[in-house]
């Protein structure tokens, strides 16, 4: 339908990089939310994993949304970024060439699971000093039964928003555990990263003195 909005995630991961790779993570964040603001797209963040250093991300997954623009806005970022600068936690390092993989996901659909697999909790959303953020029950909270694994949101006013986020939140934890605990898995999913600084880069970003 024309007019009709879409969406659709991104994934931006350090990989098995080392540190700088995740203070990268942060300065593609800071480039896709520039761009897709001068696109006129909607970029909304789902959850950040830490990064080893301060002010760094292991990964994060991020939600665009906007018109018929947004799948070649996703594509533009699908693959690898290389970002040469040098090193800001190891002066004098000869490395410059830092690389961070980004892949694009299809938003979550809460029918990927057995309602007997989950369980959905609502509660208040709470404000700083405890203060409500509003009346209403819209912070949600999901626990999977099989693991016991649980994610929480309550950032959006709208119930059903944070059910998406949790949602996601919950389904990338479990990849998080099933990679843990499958050392293959694992393997397969940074496969990318290890490929990236032998492949092409999609983009290419220098910093002065890099």
């Amino acid at each position: 339908m024309t007019g009709q909005k879409q969406q659709l995630w991104l994934q931006v991961t350090a990989g098995q990089g080392p540190s700088e790779c995740a203070w990268v993570v942060v300065k593609v964040l800071e480039q896709i939310q520039q761009e897709a603001k001068s696109a006129s797209l909607e970029l909304r963040t789902i959850g950040i994993e830490p990064g080893p250093e301060a002010g760094t991300a292991q990964s994060a997954l991020i939600s665009i949304s906007g018109d018929a623009r947004l799948e070649e806005f996703a594509n533009s970022w699908r693959g690898t970024v290389q970002w040469t600068a040098r090193s800001p936690f190891r002066p004098g390092h000869k490395r410059k060439n830092w690389f961070v993989g980004i892949d694009i996901l299809e938003p979550v659909n809460e029918t990927r699971f057995d309602l007997k697999e989950v369980r959905w909790e609502t509660m208040r959303a709470r404000g700083p000093g405890g203060q409500h953020v509003n009346r209403t029950e819209s912070a949600v909270r999901v626990t999977h039964l099989p693991t016991g694994v649980q994610s929480t949101a309550m950032e959006e006013r709208s119930q059903h928003s944070n059910r998406q986020l949790a949602l996601a939140r919950l389904i990338r934890k479990l990849d998080e555990l099933n990679s843990k605990r499958h050392d293959g898995a694992s393997k397969e999913r940074w496969r990318a990263h290890q490929e990236l600084e032998r492949g092409n880069p999609v983009r290419v970003f220098r910093e002065e003195g890099g």
